[in-house]
């Protein structure tokens, strides 16, 4: 088959299947994307391109919100303050774990957050007693991570560059374990990806170094930490913090999203942010300290502790923004990366296929692998081109012939120089030589006597296309290749028999969660009946009635009043069981939104529905039981009275509902079947077993109407009113309070000495 044929759209899907994501692809990158028009981008490795959608939503967001400092207590900062913890919640749950394993630092990148650890980890220089700290590193890291070795050389700390032949070849059969006697600390990084080649390293290093299985940490005591480089792997392969639990993970959002720049965090293990030491303390990062004196107490959040001054909020809003679009366009990182992989795959077989017109290799591939697998290989290729001769064609020639096809590459050293050498067969006496020849990072000077100084990359991201492949691969035909352009058949079947895992562990069906039967209806109250009610005040028991039984299906929206309803271990059946978050998933309440107050929802038990009623709009339903988590159905997590509780969302037809109604983009999220939240302890009170819904602190919300009718009366001895200023009658009163249980009883407020509360035969403590 001819090189041309080869370049058709065909031949690519003979060789990959995943193609695109479930829409039309070339229509969502028409919509997107329109500005690349013409240009073929592949330096995805260093900045990914955002959506058009994403800078739409999130003007939008700037020009109907007010964002304040969230360092006030004003209602534009706690905005502000609920909306970044939910971007935090939203990380986490990007790279699969938990606040209760990690924290997320935001920094002004991958740089900055590789500098905060470096200058807050406990360091320990050697002692007569005790062996220092090593700060090892694997040789195909990027500069910011060896750079850490400049702080740490004049703290007296062992900087131990290895190899990935040494750390394998050098392993321990068995795991050494912690050490209890010796407990200094070291660090170990590694990157997830390299940001040259393109290759995975093994994610399982993080618990074989951590074990001590792994060199060197098998042959250097101590506790031994993990710094996992993730920002070229996240760029475009998921990561999973669950089961590979690294200590340290910088990343840099541009590379995932596009937008914004600037952007950064530390995602750091809980239980290793104990360790890191602040010296340089900053606005918001201190519990108390006293300017006169050396007294300093740090903030006890983790992240309070290292954000010094006011973080980029705004910027950390976009990224609310960023999620939506990504997982709307493409379904997640697993497609992403199947799509970049395939990209890659095809481009790197073509080109290591690809001959002069006397048969030599047009390309030399910088690469260990056979880009068998999207488990070992990342979307990026390493090459530098060839002439007819065999001699290497310098990587800037490269670099302004594709600019004037509009071709965006990337060419030199990467910022990696450890890969640089190793790919490129160049010594450190050669590199040292090179710059006594004048040549630094990042310049045009591509060969030194006769040697490449670097090379060229091409990298792929979720809106690359197959055209993107075809222009640059023909780009590379027309301008580099002697006639005629000739394919090594031989070379090209070899590839194509290569094993590629279709069945990729990262690529499976998301877990099914069922309800647990401690979900399930225990009992029923009935009311309206002059129910008898007794309290520890026995004297008045037959004085005592339940008048009415309120249940608030969606927090902070109308009441549903019933005659009798089922109780269930969270409280009344469905009560808060549901609530309305805006675009950026902070839950709204109504003071917030005070129209919320207008949407009554009702539960028709036989139909299995909760409707959603208000006035001018059609009634709309959703699903009471939603016993299971489908794939399609999204998990999010959201905040109730400072509390993280995991959500489902609901679907798009109730999310339009309410956007239409209220005015603003909205979605209506559901308590996630498997997800318990715990009532909080009170300071002197026994521990209570009570599990909660989405109400603020208690299951259940009472209210007498002695004490409304107490209140009724202050009102109106304080308030000089008309004839037209109308007090609020009992029972528009009592909806404010927003109770569960209304009851008839002697003494106004008696109700606070109430120990415990028994109507029928449920007692309520």
């Amino acid at each position: 088959m001819d090189f041309h044929k080869l370049c058709a759209f065909e031949s690519f899907q003979q060789l990959w299947s995943h193609y695109g994501y479930e829409q039309n692809f070339q229509d969502t990158i028409a919509q997107e994307f329109t500005r690349i028009k013409g240009i073929t981008y592949l330096d995805h490795a260093a900045a990914t391109l955002y959506p058009e959608s994403l800078l739409r939503d999130f003007c939008q967001d700037m020009s109907t919100n007010v964002y304040g400092n969230p360092h006030s207590h004003n209602p534009s900062s706690r905005l502000t303050h609920d909306t970044v913890e939910r971007v935090r919640y939203r990380v986490l749950q990007h790279f699969n774990t938990t606040p209760e394993e990690y924290s997320v630092i935001f920094t002004s990148g991958c740089t900055a957050a590789l500098k905060l650890v470096a200058e807050s980890f406990p360091w320990r220089s050697q002692t007569d007693k005790e062996a220092g700290s090593h700060f090892s590193y694997l040789t195909d890291s990027h500069t910011s991570v060896v750079g850490i070795r400049g702080l740490t050389s004049s703290q007296g700390v062992l900087t131990l560059p290895v190899t990935l032949q040494e750390v394998e070849h050098s392993a321990k059969a068995e795991a050494q374990g912690e050490d209890v006697i010796c407990q200094t600390p070291h660090l170990f990084c590694y990157p997830a990806q390299s940001n040259f080649s393109g290759r995975k390293y093994p994610l399982s290093y993080v618990k074989g170094i951590q074990a001590r299985h792994l060199y060197p940490a098998c042959n250097h005591p101590g506790r031994w930490l993990v710094l996992l480089d993730a920002a070229s792997h996240v760029s475009s392969s998921p990561l999973n913090l669950q089961e590979y639990p690294a200590d340290f993970i910088p990343v840099s959002f541009y590379k995932i999203f596009g937008f914004p720049t600037g952007l950064g965090a530390l995602i750091v293990r809980n239980d290793a942010a104990g360790m890191l030491k602040k010296t340089y303390f900053g606005g918001g990062t201190a519990a108390a300290y006293l300017s006169g004196e050396d007294f300093y107490v740090h903030a006890a959040n983790i992240s309070d502790r290292f954000e010094d001054g006011t973080i980029s909020f705004l910027d950390i809003i976009a990224l609310n923004h960023g999620f939506e679009a990504l997982y709307r366009i493409t379904g997640g990182m697993h497609n992403i990366q199947l799509h970049t992989f395939g990209l890659a795959r095809y481009t790197y077989m073509l080109l290591s296929s690809l001959c002069h017109g006397n048969g030599q290799p047009v390309a030399q591939i910088y690469t260990e692998g056979q880009f068998e697998s999207p488990s070992t290989q990342g979307a990026i290729l390493n090459f530098n081109l060839k002439d007819s001769h065999g001699h290497i064609i310098g990587y800037s020639q490269v670099d302004r012939m594709a600019s004037l096809y509009n071709i965006h590459v990337r060419t030199g050293c990467f910022c990696n120089t450890g890969a640089c050498q190793f790919f490129l067969g160049i010594t450190n006496h050669q590199m040292k030589r090179n710059l006594q020849a004048g040549h630094i990072c990042g310049d045009n000077i591509d060969m030194v006597n006769g040697q490449p100084t670097g090379s060229v990359r091409v990298s792929f991201g979720y809106m690359s296309t197959f055209e993107d492949c075809q222009k640059f691969l023909t780009f590379v035909a027309d301008c580099f290749v002697e006639k005629p352009v000739k394919v090594d058949q031989l070379r090209l079947e070899e590839l194509k028999t290569a094993t590629v895992s279709n069945e990729d562990p990262l690529v499976k069906n998301s877990k099914i969660y069922q309800e647990d039967e401690k979900d399930k209806p225990e009992a029923s109250l009935r009311g309206f009946v002059h129910k008898d009610i007794s309290t520890d005040a026995n004297s008045h028991a037959e004085a005592y009635t339940l008048t009415n039984i309120y249940i608030y299906p969606i927090k902070s929206c109308g009441a549903y009043e019933v005659l009798n309803w089922p109780v269930g271990p969270l409280g009344l059946l469905y009560d808060r069981r549901w609530m309305v978050v805006n675009g950026n998933g902070v839950c709204l309440s109504q003071k917030r939104e005070p129209r919320l107050c207008l949407i009554r929802p009702q539960v028709h038990l036989p139909s299995n529905k909760l409707l959603l009623q208000a006035s001018g709009m059609d009634t709309v339903s959703v699903s009471l039981e939603n016993n299971t988590v489908h794939v399609s159905q999204r998990v999010c997590q959201s905040k109730v009275c400072g509390d993280r509780v995991e959500t489902v969302d609901c679907g798009d037809e109730a999310a339009s509902w309410l956007s239409e109604f209220l005015g603003q983009p909205c979605r209506l999220i559901r308590q996630s079947p498997d997800y318990s939240r715990d009532m909080k302890k009170k300071p002197g009170e026994a521990a209570s077993s009570a599990c909660l819904s989405l109400v603020n602190e208690a299951q259940y919300l009472m209210i007498n109407r002695a004490s409304v009718e107490l209140i009724q009366k202050l009102m109106s001895s304080r308030q000089e009113h008309s004839e037209d200023d109308r007090l609020l009658d009992t029972e528009n009163v009592i909806s404010r309070f927003r109770a569960n249980l209304v009851i008839t009883g002697i003494e106004p407020f008696e109700e606070d000495n109430w120990l415990h509360l028994i109507i029928g035969n449920i007692r309520f403590v």
